[in-house]
């Protein structure tokens, strides 16, 4: 059986030091997720994250390199479980979207495991500006801003 791109998934479960609810903040408050929604080689504009955070509710933001190439990107909730998981599309402005979770679920006090899972994007990871591997990265980055902040 061949699988066709649409069908394609990206997988990362992570284990974090840190609470549920400060995870859950980190993919919902626009102050958090301008520290960490990248790569390691770019940035995201002040000001550019704006998160209506209810199911039909939208959120954007965007990504400068070194260059200062922006990257537009953002997508619509369709499930929002505080502070259990998140549903949404994900994309750049006029190209395909794809359909981004996150499942969030403790495992002990002050542990929080990750299921991330993008899945209709394309396995681009050979590539240099890969999408799945940006993604990897920003998880690396979230992971290091919710373990620094600690659970205050």
């Amino acid at each position: 059986m061949n699988v066709s791109e649409q069908e394609r998934e990206l997988m990362i479960v992570r284990r974090l030091a840190a609470a549920r609810q400060l995870v859950w903040r980190a993919w919902t408050d626009p102050a958090v997720m301008v520290r960490w929604m990248h790569p390691h080689d770019v940035g995201t504009v002040e000001g550019s994250v704006a998160v209506d955070l209810r199911v039909g509710g939208d959120y954007r933001f965007t990504m400068v390199d070194a260059s200062g190439v922006e990257y537009p990107s953002g997508g619509e909730y369709i499930e929002v479980r505080e502070p259990e998981s998140l549903r949404c599309s994900w994309g750049a402005p006029g190209e395909p979207v794809a359909e981004l979770s996150v499942v969030l679920r403790e495992i002990g006090e002050g542990i929080t495991e990750m299921t991330f899972r993008l899945v209709g994007h394309p396995d681009d990871s050979g590539r240099a500006d890969s999408v799945w591997g940006g993604w990897r990265e920003a998880l690396d980055e979230l992971a290091a801003e919710v373990e620094r902040t600690g659970d205050g």
